[in-house]
């Protein structure tokens, strides 16, 4: 085996030991699905690659009565895509390749000179990108805006995002998450201090200012958690016709009192409660949305959920848990969380299978003595060279492609500092 190919595949291997220690957030998300985009497999290994995958079905229950009423079964789909090839470019000259790959200090050092920045960037970037998407998909928010998570000892949205992952009906696993930045990290451990914990979380919490589980999810400090921008407007109201559809994602907002909603914000309609999943009563609380297209201002607008006024997906009632008409959308009251052009950080609590994540191994090029690909635990990494003769370097390329998909928004709850 030539010292170039050694080199390229120490950088392979090296570079994946730096992306599970980077992937902070896509790591702990649903990772299923990539053995379905091996090469061999229908659309597996290419951008553009899909996969459906089926979402459960829904019933009704039939009370007070032992006559049949028999409910068709309607299955629904989802699809997750190869969407993004993202990667580093580097250059080496003969001198910086002129290493003993088997001496690990050698190794060790060539590491930490080239392969963990490259890397550090290529995967903190897409870790975050996806945890924005996340983030701005997710329309349950708690806490108050301004107001940092933990101040004066208060930690009752931690417990609160606790709960919406519960009326959602998400598993109350080890499969829960919350993705947090330090300051708000800090803010909890000092909340935290005189109150009892575990001897391995007093330790964590005192030593390394870090708080390792609590509200039944495991915290994971990530300074790449999403900032969410308001607009100038954060009150307004739908429509005379809002357009509001049973099984619709459109809202129209009135142009005589616009409110301006930057994709990603929550926002709640007077009158719209929040339904409990399985037995359809108010939760007692308005149901927030998020805009995924569209401004607001004075327009339609597509949000999430997808508003289900009856059967066995509706999600929205009255106050009283009686069942909505479309009409009760008309001329209300929208009200965005949060004040007008002022920004809030948006911690994220999260089950595992809200979200997934996959990735596709690249293909192999003609010039297989310079490239090689290394896959391990569900990351991909192609690591490509090509001589410069000119200029007595190698041209080093480091690729991976990958798709993310928001499937459960429900199990999902934004914490708003």
């Amino acid at each position: 085996m030539s010292n170039t190919f050694k080199v390229i595949d120490m950088i392979a291997k090296e570079s994946l030991a730096i992306a599970h220690e980077k992937a902070t957030f896509v790591s702990t998300v649903d990772r299923q699905y990539d053995d379905s985009f091996k090469p061999q497999n229908v659309g597996g290994g290419r951008i553009g690659g899909t996969l459906r995958v089926k979402e459960p079905n829904r019933y009704t229950r039939r009370q007070g009565s032992r006559v049949m009423d028999i409910q068709d079964t309607e299955e629904t789909t989802q699809t997750i895509t190869l969407a993004t090839q993202d990667g580093v470019d580097m250059r080496f000259t003969s001198a910086d390749l002129a290493l003993n790959v088997d001496n690990p200090s050698e190794v060790a050092a060539f590491s930490k000179r080239f392969i963990e920045p490259a890397l550090s960037v290529l995967i903190s970037g897409i870790d975050g990108d996806c945890l924005t998407t996340a983030t701005k998909a997710t329309y349950n928010l708690v806490g108050t805006a301004g107001t940092a998570v933990g101040a004066s000892g208060d930690i009752t949205a931690l417990g609160l995002a606790r709960a919406r992952l519960n009326q959602g009906l998400a598993p109350k696993d080890m499969n829960r998450a919350l993705q947090i930045d330090s300051v708000t990290m800090a803010s909890i451990v000092n909340a935290n201090k005189g109150l009892f914990m575990p001897e391995g979380q007093i330790k964590k919490a005192f030593t390394e200012g870090y708080y390792g589980r609590s509200a039944m999810a495991d915290f994971y400090e990530n300074e790449r958690t999403y900032s969410h921008g308001n607009g100038s407007d954060v009150t307004g109201t739908t429509d005379a016709a809002a357009g509001v559809t049973d099984g619709g994602s459109t809202v129209s907002a009135d142009t005589a009192a616009p409110v301006t909603l930057p994709v990603g914000s929550v926002f709640t309609i007077a009158g719209v409660y929040a339904c409990h999943p399985e037995t359809k009563a108010s939760l007692g609380y308005l149901q927030q949305f998020t805009n995924t297209a569209g401004t607001g201002s004075g327009g339609d607008m597509t949000v999430s959920p997808t508003i289900y006024l009856t059967g066995a997906k509706q999600n929205v009632c009255s106050a009283a848990g009686a069942q909505l008409a479309t009409t009760d959308f008309n001329s209300k009251t929208i009200t965005v969380v949060g004040s007008a052009d002022t920004s809030y950080k948006h911690n994220l609590m999260y089950h595992r299978d809200a979200f997934a994540f996959v990735m596709a191994d690249m293909p192999q090029m003609d010039d297989a003595h310079k490239c090689v690909i290394r896959r391990d635990e569900g990351f991909s990494i192609r690591v490509w060279m090509a001589s410069d003769i000119r200029n007595d370097e190698l041209l080093c390329r480091l690729d991976v492609l990958y798709g993310f998909k928001v499937f459960r928004p429900e199990w999902a709850c934004r914490i708003t500092n």
